[in-house]
């Protein structure tokens, strides 16, 4: 008996970056030669694949990411069994603009990807998490952050773009700081880092890593969180305090309150009060 082919294809926009995403699975389906204006990054997080690009063909595989310039004709199917992976499609003014600001000396000429299939465990985990942070859409500056530190990882390794080194930037860094100490219950975008510091983004994430520790997602997030654990304190409930605070719910908070302090908010509340 034939297997009858199907695909389950979801497509979605960013809020947060603009970018195009692809959430997609693929059983005994092919993709007709197709080709798009932007580039495409990918990465299988089940299956392997048969694909085409530039007329050469490829079988990628989990733990490999995948890499199309635009116009390139490509097709694509699974091999063997189904398969599931995940897309992104930003444009070439995107790709071009990242490596401009996070590269050490003027670009020459346009961007391109030069490997279409790498073997890489550690960038396809940094796409598909980059991925899955701008489906779920909870937190504008992680979405953004995870994406563009993951694009720029890719520009530097397969696309020939040499990064510069971050730079101390005391003053930007102490500028960037306070607005995540004093806005942190905002909707805090890399935009907002960019205008506050005056430093490009790629060279803001670095030296705001460098200078505290901590990206700034992830400086923001604890800021969230102590604020969280003196609202609880005081006798707020969870979900007062996920709004006040600036999570995008409070399944959100709890999630995030857990993974960090060990205990829901609930949990912490009650001992506390304990005490």
């Amino acid at each position: 008996m034939t297997r009858k082919a199907s695909s389950k294809i979801d497509y979605f926009t960013s809020a947060a970056s603009g970018v195009e995403f692809l959430l997609g699975r693929l059983d005994g389906y092919r993709y007709s030669p197709h080709l798009h204006d932007t580039f495409i990054v990918a990465a299988l997080s089940h299956g392997v694949a048969a694909l085409s690009i530039g007329g050469r063909p490829y079988s990628p595989r989990v733990a490999q990411l995948i890499f199309c310039n635009p116009f390139e004709v490509h097709d694509g199917a699974a091999r063997g069994g189904g398969l599931s992976y995940r897309a992104s499609y930003p444009s070439e003014p995107l790709l071009h603009r990242i490596a401009a600001e996070s590269a050490a000396a003027p670009l020459r000429g346009a961007v391109r990807f030069t490997e279409p299939v790498v073997d890489d465990p550690v960038g396809s985990a940094m796409f598909l998490k980059a991925h899955e942070s701008s489906r779920r859409g909870e937190c504008t500056l992680e979405a953004e952050e995870s994406l563009f530190t993951t694009y720029a990882y890719c520009l530097s390794r397969y696309a020939g773009v040499r990064l510069a080194e971050a730079g101390q930037e005391d003053g930007p860094i102490d500028r960037a700081v306070t607005l995540l100490c004093d806005d942190y219950a905002a909707k805090v975008t890399l935009s907002d880092f960019i205008d506050e510091a005056r430093v490009p983004r790629q060279r803001l994430i670095s030296a705001f890593r460098r200078r505290t520790g901590l990206t700034p997602h992830a400086f923001l997030v604890n800021r969230r969180i102590i604020a969280a654990k003196q609202l609880l304190r005081s006798g707020e409930q969870a979900s007062a305090v996920a709004v006040s605070t600036g999570f995008s719910d409070q399944a959100h908070l709890i999630r995030t309150f857990k993974a960090r302090i060990g205990v829901t908010p609930g949990a912490y509340q009650q001992a506390v009060r304990e005490r």
